[in-house]
């Protein structure tokens, strides 16, 4: 009677162990498999968002929201004393701003140019850059202006601003449309540091296979260990049975 009480209690807890195990393993799998297919979905989002910007209509001025990725073609005047910088950027190893300027165009309407980048360095004095005067003609993408980074603490402090924000510049009259104009040539460009996207498709993809193969290593461990320890679960029960009289 002792050896069967105590030959449940070991198949008992050997099955709790086994339980444990087999959840355990079974959560990481599940997590790999669900990671994998978000970079999976996030790459054919990235897919997707390229085609647009390489299919993007060409416009000049548009009176009517331009689609994101558009080139556009402006013609006016820049308002070099509403100049503000976006602040911590980096291109090609080096630290510094964006550098946002207003435009008046020929018909009264406002746009927002980002004009590229300036380096700065460590530096938090208000930086300088030269604006041309006179009507400028302008072509670069557009960007809508859509979900951003939450900010911690004010957007803007002197000249510099956290992230980009229509709201910052008190002119008259609004801007044309919510978005501004990634410069690409014309008087007043700089350094173009801005990419439509900052991980490549494949890149994804790279990211997605690695999932999969880690919640593929995940699965092989419970099985394998698994088997393991059904095997230890039956060893005590067989001792127990080959022991009684």
């Amino acid at each position: 009677m002792e050896h069967s009480v105590e030959g449940s209690s070991t198949k008992r807890h050997a099955g709790l162990r086994l339980t444990i195990w087999c959840g355990f393993w079974t959560c990481l799998v599940g997590l790999g498999l669900g990671l994998g297919l978000w970079q999976w979905e996030r790459a054919a989002d990235k897919r997707e968002m390229l085609a647009r910007f390489a299919s993007a209509p060409r416009l000049e001025a548009p009176r009517t929201a331009p689609p994101n990725g558009a080139r556009l073609t402006l013609e006016g005047q820049y308002l070099a004393d509403e100049t503000l910088f976006l602040d911590n950027r980096t291109h090609e190893g080096r630290l510094g701003v964006a550098v946002l300027t207003p435009l008046r165009g020929e018909d009264g309407r406002l746009w927002l140019v980002e004009r590229g980048f300036l380096a700065t360095g460590p530096s938090r004095a208000t930086p300088r850059v030269a604006t041309p005067e006179g009507v400028v003609r302008l072509q670069g993408r557009w960007q809508v202006d859509g979900e951003a980074a939450p900010v911690f603490g004010p957007n803007r402090e002197g000249q510099r601003l956290q992230r980009i924000d229509l709201a910052a510049w008190s002119l008259p009259g609004a801007f044309a449309h919510a978005g501004w104009l990634h410069l690409e040539s014309g008087p007043g460009h700089l350094a173009s540091w801005w990419q439509p996207s900052v991980l490549p498709p494949a890149r994804h993809l790279g990211y997605a296979v690695q999932w999969w193969g880690l919640a593929l290593a995940a699965l092989v461990m419970m099985v394998v260990g698994g088997r393991r320890l059904c095997r230890d679960g039956r060893a005590p029960q067989r001792s127990a049975e080959e022991s009684r009289p």
